[in-house]
């Protein structure tokens, strides 16, 4: 990891994080025609439930290959956004989403315990994603109900 040379605003490191967002929801293509990966730094981590910890572009790029091949589409919420800062690079965003994943579609709310509920951690500095730590329910079609009780009926 490489020390930080240009300070970064709150707003700056919210412009990058919304970049990696529309880039996913645009087939992993940002608003300049790159590639999601250009975001990254090149020793960047990211986490995803039930895949593990991804280190550097390389493990990003099969964690992002992995998940993506089971999403046909995705559509992020925007404008329920809720941003919260820690005055330093690191800050989270929680919204909801819905798509089609290949198992069936998914909406936030619909059905309220299903997915489209998500939570990320980001570590933004340099204009470039250190870190990014997703926390939601991987089980977007909601078909993993029988191990738990109150969904199974």
């Amino acid at each position: 990891m490489s020390l930080s040379t240009r300070t970064m605003t709150d707003e700056q490191r919210k412009s990058v994080a919304l970049e990696y967002l529309k880039a996913f929801d645009n087939g992993g293509v940002t608003s300049s025609g790159g590639g999601i990966l250009e975001l990254f730094a090149e020793d960047a981590q990211v986490y995803f439930p039930k895949w593990g910890l991804a280190n550097g572009k390389a493990e990003i790029g099969k964690l992002f290959g992995d998940v993506g091949g089971t999403i046909r589409s995705i559509r992020h919420d925007y404008a329920g956004f809720n941003w919260i800062f820690s005055g330093g690079d690191t800050f989270v965003a929680e919204g909801t989403s819905h798509g089609e994943h290949r198992d069936g579609g998914w909406r936030a709310g619909v059905p309220e315990w299903g997915a489209g509920r998500w939570c990320d951690v980001f570590e933004v500095r340099d204009w470039k994603i250190q870190r990014v730590f997703i926390y939601l329910d991987p089980d977007y079609a909601g078909k993993d109900t029988a191990r738990y009780p109150w969904l199974a009926g």
